[in-house]
Parts: C-alpha cells; sequence; structure tokens
C-alpha cells in the first residue's frame, strides 16, 4: 500500500496546482512536491536527484515526473525520462509493463499545464466567472491537448477579454484560483487522465 508519493514538477506553478489537486487523488496519502525552477532546469539536475532516490526509496513509495512537452516531441521526451530512471536504479511504469510493480511514472502536460485548465472549462469558469461558458465548443479549444500557440498565452487572452489579469497572467495565482475548483473526473485532456492514470496505479502498489 502506497505510504508516500512524491511528485517532480519543472516549476512552481505547477507546485501550486497540484497541492490543491492531489488530495483529491490520493485522499489520506502523504505527498511531497519537488519543483525545480524551469524545464531546463529539471531536465539538467534531474538524473541526480533520482540517483539518490534510487539509494533509499522504500517500497512503500512511488515518484511521479511532470513536465511540459512544448515543443518536444512526446515519445522521445517520454523516453528520455525513462532512460533517467534506469540509470538511476529505479523501476518505470513503462518498463514495468501493465499490472507490474515500478516505481517511478513519467508523464507530460501537452503542451502545457494550462490545457489541463482548458480541459475543465467549469472550473475556470468557477475562478473567473465572466468567462464565456461556450470556449470548449469552439473549433480552436475543442482538444485541451491541441491548443495552439501556447495554452497560457490563449489563456491569458480569454481572461484579458473578460476583464482579468489586465498585466497580464500570473501563473502560480491562477493555478491556484483554477485548481481549487477542478474535478479530476471531468476533465477532457487526454494528459491530464495519463496523469491521473499513473497516480492511480501507485495507490495500488
Amino acid at each position: 500500500m502506497l505510504e508516500k508519493l512524491i511528485v517532480v514538477v519543472e516549476e512552481p506553478s505547477m507546485e501550486a496546482m497540484l497541492e490543491l489537486l492531489l488530495p483529491k487523488l490520493i485522499d489520506g496519502v502523504d505527498f511531497e512536491i519537488k519543483p525545480f525552477q524551469c524545464k531546463d532546469d529539471l531536465l539538467k539536475n534531474l538524473p541526480a536527484r533520482l540517483r539518490g532516490y534510487g539509494k533509499w526509496l522504500p517500497e512503500s513509495w512511488a515518484i511521479v515526473v511532470l513536465v511540459d512537452r512544448d515543443d518536444d516531441d512526446c515519445r522521445l521526451l517520454r523516453r528520455k525520462l525513462d532512460d533517467m530512471a534506469e540509470r538511476a536504479g529505479l523501476m518505470s511504469k513503462t518498463w514495468a509493463g501493465k499490472g507490474h510493480r515500478f516505481q517511478i511514472a513519467n508523464r507530460i502536460a501537452v503542451e502545457e499545464l494550462e490545457a489541463w485548465f482548458f480541459g475543465d472549462w467549469v472550473a475556470v469558469q468557477e475562478a473567473y466567472p465572466r468567462v464565456p461558458a461556450k470556449i470548449p465548443r469552439q473549433a480552436a479549444y475543442r482538444d485541451p491537448d491541441g491548443v495552439r500557440g501556447g495554452t497560457w498565452e490563449a489563456l491569458e487572452r480569454i481572461l484579458q477579454r473578460s476583464g482579468y489579469v489586465t498585466t497580464g497572467l500570473r501563473k502560480i495565482e491562477c493555478a491556484r484560483k483554477v485548481a481549487r475548483h477542478m474535478q479530476p473526473d471531468r476533465n477532457s485532456s487526454a494528459s491530464f487522465r495519463a496523469f491521473v492514470g499513473a497516480v492511480s496505479a501507485t495507490m495500488a502498489l
């Protein structure tokens, strides 16, 4: 049975979102979020961090690494993360295979964290009541993971047109406001559901 979940993220807005989201996914299980300053910082320093975990990680603990895709190829980025885990002596969910025990799961937000907010537009409306309800029905936003031109920029434009964030989107503040209202079972983002699936799989360890 899982006793503790460690979630490694690339930047503070992910940390802010997960602080409010994770209790909805792992009720009663202890968790710790380890943020880096940016994606490059994570990719540079993650191997050393994982080597440290590989030396002492208890059997009842698990790790999830969450990064944005940005412009990377999802498969190549995931392979890179899985290779880091393997070199650190940690069994990744990918290499373990379905139904087998693993220590670490690597997941990618496509293309950025804000795609998950487009996937639960009701939560965005509850955080920012003046935003249009019709956004998810528009072709440009129908697939939360396929929003073109940057999801945080798209979210900023919508919020500004609705009279919010007139001086620019503060990502950490926005993450907290939206995450407070997010309901995992209604999110339409495939990458969000993949993250939730990985977290749920750790609960069965």
